[in-house]
Order: structure tokens, then sequence, then C-alpha cells
């Protein structure tokens, strides 16, 4: 055996694709060791040039008892590390040990009346997808009819929630959330509830290269990813924010004194009406930091924040809510999916923008008073603007990963509020691309931190 095949590197990275990057990212590692492990093995017959097998040691002529002696070393040399990479992807896997204890906590949330039962699809997926190193854990304090009463109620029923899983699993050190349309606001302002800042702890007891602090804890964990999937960060006040109004001004003008009847307290805060006329609206606060609840700043503790939107086809969720973009900030979108994630069309990272977060003025104030003591379209308009556009200046101060997913190539697209998270498989597998693209972003982040943390 020549010297070159020892001294030639064992493997090494493939160049990405631009269609299929999220899953070649979240397989480099795990390739890396697979490689070094079926190179390694005697049974391997593979003649690629990472390939450094038994007979090549066995072969070599050292002559007389230190041949043989040389032989047995060099075998017992081959066979450790054999093992030990097996060993090392197996951990990276998650698959093939039953003594793993997971580590990562991620949380489904549901939306209006539903119920656990919604995750069936994605649970399975992202046990498959992500391993034993996670506790995928569908919450259940906020099933049907309860998601009626109000966003504030639901989201400290989620957190209670979540604490007492955490409670349950001492192994848990990371958090991760995936909600989907009405359940990311219960996220929101669930997380807010979990919130505590660090003060003087920092990552692994060491300070970051650019002197910042540890990031904040949701529930004593490590918050990882903060995912939403059709949710109206904005509220459903204005032209087509509720879809299925159908842009019709009187219908949407009728609506919002409407709601509350139907959808109790969770419908005046989803249309703005809530509270008193002095007083920002639910939706607004949660855009910014109060004295009780740091909503801008328990998101900000996630190493990644990504929003999941319907450019169209969505009969409950806007396109512009659900992606917190301004009317002029639309753009039309492309019609080819991207490699490997069919009907996720387009993936765009913005990052934190300066500003003095969000406020609300004394016009802010006199418009709601206006709208709720004699409402018109000009006065329900010029109050839902002026909240709108708080809203964003307050979450624009967040970096956050957009992506549009788009089902107009299916059969019935008009179902695209459900295909985005798969809400049952039998009727709305055509999301099953989305939950591929959701999955695979969660083990790119995952990689990430491992490498991170190991640096």
């Amino acid at each position: 055996m020549s010297t070159a095949s020892w001294i030639q590197p064992p493997c090494r990275y493939l160049p990405e694709d631009r269609g299929g990057g999220f899953a070649n990212r979240g397989r480099q590692y795990s390739g890396v060791v697979l490689a070094a492990a079926s190179s390694s093995s005697p049974s391997s017959s593979s003649s690629s040039s990472c390939s450094c097998g038994y007979s090549d040691i066995l072969n070599f002529d050292f002559g007389g008892l230190s041949r043989s002696w040389n032989q047995q070393q060099g075998l017992r040399r081959v066979q450790a590390m054999s093992a030990t990479a097996q060993r090392n992807f197996s951990l990276s896997k998650g698959d093939n040990d039953d003594k793993i204890e997971p580590d990562h906590l991620l949380v489904l949330v549901h939306g209006i009346l539903a119920s656990p039962s919604d995750w069936l699809y994605v649970e399975a997926e992202m046990k498959r997808r992500l391993g034993r190193r996670f506790l995928i854990y569908a919450s259940s304090s906020n099933t049907f009819t309860k998601t009626f009463g109000g966003v504030d109620g639901a989201g400290k029923r989620l957190a209670e929630e979540v604490r007492q899983v955490v409670q349950k699993s001492k192994s848990l050190k990371k958090i991760s959330f995936l909600a989907h349309s009405l359940g990311g606001l219960f996220a929101r302002h669930a997380v807010a509830v979990l919130y505590s800042a660090a003060i003087s702890q920092a990552i692994d007891g060491t300070v970051s290269k650019s002197g910042n602090l540890l990031r904040g804890r949701i529930a004593g964990l490590e918050p990882i990813n903060f995912i939403t999937l059709a949710t109206p960060h904005l509220g459903v006040r204005g032209r087509k924010q509720l879809p299925f109004l159908l842009g019709v001004p009187i219908l949407e003008k009728l609506a919002a004194p409407i709601a509350p009847f139907f959808v109790g307290r969770t419908g005046s805060q989803l249309f703005l009406t809530d509270g008193k006329a002095d007083k920002p609206p639910l939706l607004l606060r949660m855009a910014s930091d109060s004295h009780d609840l740091k909503f801008l700043s328990s998101l900000g503790a996630f190493r990644s924040r990504i929003i999941y939107a319907n450019v169209s086809y969505d009969h409950m969720v806007g396109w512009r809510t659900s992606s917190i973009r301004r009317e002029t900030e639309l753009f039309k979108p492309p019609r080819r999916s991207l490699d490997g994630y069919k009907h996720v069309v387009d993936v765009e990272y913005c990052p934190p923008l300066s500003s003095d977060g969000a406020h609300f003025p004394p016009e802010a104030a006199k418009a709601k008073e206006a709208a709720q003591s004699s409402p018109s379209p000009q006065n329900t308009l010029e109050y839902h603007e002026i909240v709108e556009e708080e809203m964003i200046r307050g979450l624009q101060t967040l970096g956050w990963k957009k992506v549009d997913v788009s089902f107009h190539s299916t059969f019935w697209p008009y179902l695209a509020h459900n295909n985005i998270h798969v809400k049952s498989e039998r009727l709305y597998k055509a999301g099953a691309g989305v939950v591929a693209h959701v999955a695979d972003s969660i083990k790119q982040q995952e990689s990430s931190t491992f490498i991170t943390a190991s640096l």
C-alpha cells in the first residue's frame, strides 16, 4: 500500500446544490462519520478514495514475528477506530441506542378549534427525521373551544403545561416551538411567561467573542427554534387578512363587531378591538417588552425564528399577516418549488432592523376610541393602519427567516391552511414537502448548535 493512501483525507464535504441546501447541510456531519465507519469496516467493498480496509494492513510485509505482532496491533487499531466511528454515528443519528435520553424538547402547538390529533403526521415525521435526542410533545391544554378564551389565557395554560413537561423530563437542556395558525400567538405569549433573563451567566461559563452574555432561558432551557405556520402575527383586521371574507369591504367591516360572538375574547384580540380605548390591544403589546412580560426579549432569545406563510388560497390567514410584511413589501412569488421541498417556493432572511420599537401613540388611542364608539370605514382603517405599522416596527427589531409556501398546483389549493402542517395524512398530504423543510431546518440548527458547543 502506498504512503499516499494513508495521507489522503478520509472524506470531504460535498458542495451544496442551490435547492437542496437544507437537506445537505443537515446531513454533512453524519455523512462524514458514516464514511469513516464504512471505510474501515471489514465488509466494505467500496472502491472510493476514503477506503481503508483490513487487507491493506494484513498484506503489509513487516517480516517474521515483528510482522505478526504489528498485524495484531494494526488490526486492533482499525477495529477500535471502526467501533468508535460507528458508535459516534449512532449517537448523532439518535435512532439505534435505546439508552439515549432526549435533551431537546419540541413543543407542537395547534390552532383554533383544534387538538393534538392535528399533529399526528408531523409528530411521526419529526420522530423519524430528528431521532431520539428530541422529545416531541403535542400540547393539549387549549383544545377546541378553549381557544376562544383569549390569547393571553391560552398562553398561560400552555406555559404551565410546558413547565410540567420539563419537570418530568430531567434530561432536557434545549427547547423549540412549532406552532400552527392561532397556536403561534399562544406560543409567543407562553414563551414570554416562561422567559427568564440571563444576568451574569455566559454560554458554558464563558463569554462569547462579541462579549455578549448568555441568552435568556425558556422554562429553564436553552431556546433554539421558534417556528410558526400560517400564524396571524398582525391579527386579522384589514384587507384580505381574513381571506374567506373575499376582501369585500362590508363583510370586513361587519366581521370585527361580530367576531366576539363566535370566537369569544380571542376574536376581539385578533381584530385589535380588545381593551379600553386608552389601552393598546394585546397583539400590539406582544410586539414589545412590558414591565411584566418580555415579549420581544423572549423571542429574541431563540437562536432561530422562522415563519412559514401561504402566499395564496389560505382561507383563514392572509399572506401579509402570516409573513409580517407591509402591503408594499408583498411581491409576486415564484411558482416553482425549491428542489426537494414541494410547494416551498421562496426563503428570505430578514435581518433585524434598528427601531425604537412598538408604541401606542396618542393618535392611535384617539383612533381606537373612534373605531369603538362610532365605527366607520374611515375610523376603522385609520386605527388599523396605525396599530399594524407599530406591530411591524416592533417585530422587525428581531431577525426572521421567512418561508413562502404555495399550493397553487394542487388539485384543491383551497386546503392550504391545513395542508401547510398536514392536518391529516389522508386529506392534506400535499404539505409533506413543507414538513420536510421544517424538519431539515431544525436539523440544521441542531447541527450548528452541536458544532458551536464542541468548539
